[in-house]
């Protein structure tokens, strides 16, 4: 097994304190890939046991950065944004094309993670219409766990339908 991120030193041009969230964006979207890189697309939009399928989680991990990220900069979401996340768990994209939305969209958060200042990171950030509350650092670490969460049960619901198709 090759090394994880976390132990193969820092991440070139991302500051000190948001080393972390780099580490588990880059550890995610490499088992993701490799994950999904044999999975049969006509298992994409299966949910065993009322599971999420994993087309679900292929669409949420890209759309969870995208918001959470948008939130860290004081943006709130587009009317894309919304409709994207109405749509999540329909199956309306290939797993080519939800693929490269995730790697495109790790990219991204690595390219934002690399522009922010650590003096910004205590600084206050509303989500959603609420404005409910949380910080830059809070914003980007939620997204960091939460993609390995999803990418966890990605795991997880992969292996069962693969399982499942050799029964």
């Amino acid at each position: 097994m090759a090394t994880e991120y976390w132990m193969s030193g820092p991440v070139d041009n991302i500051p000190a304190l948001l080393q972390p969230v780099a580490h588990a964006l880059l550890q995610a979207n490499q088992e993701v890939n490799d994950l999904m890189q044999d999975f049969p697309e006509s298992l994409l939009w299966e949910r065993p046991a009322g599971m999420a399928s994993p087309g679900f989680h292929l669409q949420h991990l890209s759309g969870v950065l995208d918001r959470l990220f948008t939130y860290a900069r004081a943006e709130q979401l587009s009317k894309a944004q919304l409709s994207e996340l109405a749509a999540e768990g329909k199956p309306i994209n290939t797993l080519p094309a939800l693929l490269d939305r995730f790697n495109a969209q790790v990219h991204k958060a690595l390219v934002q993670l690399s522009t922010t200042s650590e003096a910004s990171l205590t600084e206050f950030r509303g989500v959603g219409r609420k404005q409910l509350p949380s910080t830059v650092l809070g914003l980007l670490f939620h997204a960091a766990e939460h993609t390995m969460r999803h990418n966890g049960q990605l795991l997880v619901t992969v292996k069962v339908l693969e399982q499942q198709e050799t029964t």
